[in-house]
């Protein structure tokens, strides 16, 4: 059976016509015949995503991005509306599924599908619009930590900077010249330091014979207390055992005797006070202290009578004449004789 030309070439257009659709599809991501899950997400940005991307999951490419357009009448979280589809038919989506713009590596950006750990068993189906959300890159997270160390370095640097204008001011003609000043004075310093190790070298040498003879002093010292150390030893014995005989002693006997007198004492005294007892009468009768004074009064003018006119009461007769006045005797003249001598002059 014989084609005409006619037949051929229009079998030829639409083979072509069908390769051409194909070849689109392919182009837009879609399969070559087809078919694919297609789904919508929203983003707050398009993370710099373009048309083509690669759709992955778990690091295996399952779609492509179909469409990223603007949509101005959405939030802020839906003001991209994104379109991808999935080759494989196999591979569903579940309830809890989220679409992610991040970064494969430090160059390619792809569309990551996070499933979620549990799912109540329910999948969208085609045409669902799934939440989306962006990624932080690794460039922003770099950025973020960069961005205040160099905000730091820049302030290190003003401060460096405003630390070396201050010492170019201060590195003038005046400051050279305080600075000559100033390593003058040290050279004088260190110089002067040099004379006194000079001078404390020369007191040492000086010092050292009679440091010498003190240590020999302090030896002789040691030598002869450690020849007196039987008799240090003596000595300490016997203050221990004054020691012991201090400790053993009845102070608790002589203690109890101490207070034994001192409340016989105080019965005395508290019976003196009541108005017991002949001490108590001499102390509290006035009567017996008026009559000594009386008596005393009236001794002392018979004293004074007696040595004013003796003849009244005594009288010596040589010739042995009339006796006049009171008889003595013997002794009562030897007791009289020994109160005039005891009396005051």
């Amino acid at each position: 059976m014989k084609f005409s030309k006619e037949i051929k070439a229009a079998l030829i257009a639409i083979l072509a016509i069908l390769i051409l659709i194909a070849g689109i599809n392919f182009l837009k991501g879609n399969s070559f015949f087809g078919g694919d899950h297609v789904f919508t997400a929203y983003f707050p940005n398009s993370g710099q995503l373009m048309v083509s991307s690669n759709v992955t999951l778990d690091g295996v490419e399952i779609g492509k991005v179909l469409s990223i357009k603007s949509n101005p009448k959405g939030d802020s979280l839906h003001k991209v509306k994104m379109t991808f589809n999935i080759h494989n038919p196999d591979i569903q989506l579940p309830k809890g599924t989220i679409v992610e713009i991040g970064s494969l590596d430090f160059f390619t950006k792809a569309l990551v599908i996070q499933l979620p750990s549990s799912g109540d068993g329910t999948f969208y189906k085609s045409g669902a619009t799934i939440p989306g959300r962006v990624s932080v890159d690794v460039v922003s997270q770099v950025k973020a930590y960069a961005d205040p160390i160099s905000q730091k370095l820049q302030t290190m640097m003003l401060s460096v900077d405003k630390m070396v204008s201050s010492l170019s001011t201060f590195w003038d003609t005046t400051a050279t010249s305080e600075l000559e000043g100033s390593l003058k004075q040290v050279k004088l310093t260190i110089k002067k330091l040099g004379n006194v190790a000079d001078e404390l070298q020369g007191f040492v040498a000086a010092e050292r014979a009679q440091f010498s003879k003190i240590m020999a002093h302090v030896e002789a010292i040691t030598l002869n207390l450690r020849k007196s150390n039987d008799q240090i030893t003596d000595i300490i014995g016997n203050t221990r055992k004054i020691t012991d005989d201090l400790v053993t002693a009845d102070f608790k006997g002589t203690i109890l005797e101490a207070q034994t007198t001192l409340k016989k004492v105080n019965m005395i005294l508290s019976e003196v006070e009541s108005g017991h007892g002949t001490l108590s009468k001499l102390i509290h009768d006035d009567k017996l202290y008026t009559e000594l004074v009386a008596t005393n009064d009236e001794l002392q003018s018979l004293v004074k009578d007696l040595e004013a006119h003796p003849e009244r009461y005594v009288h010596l007769s040589v010739f042995g004449g009339k006796t006049k006045g009171m008889q003595l005797t013997k002794t009562n003249e030897d007791k009289l004789l020994k109160i005039l001598d005891s009396l005051p002059e």
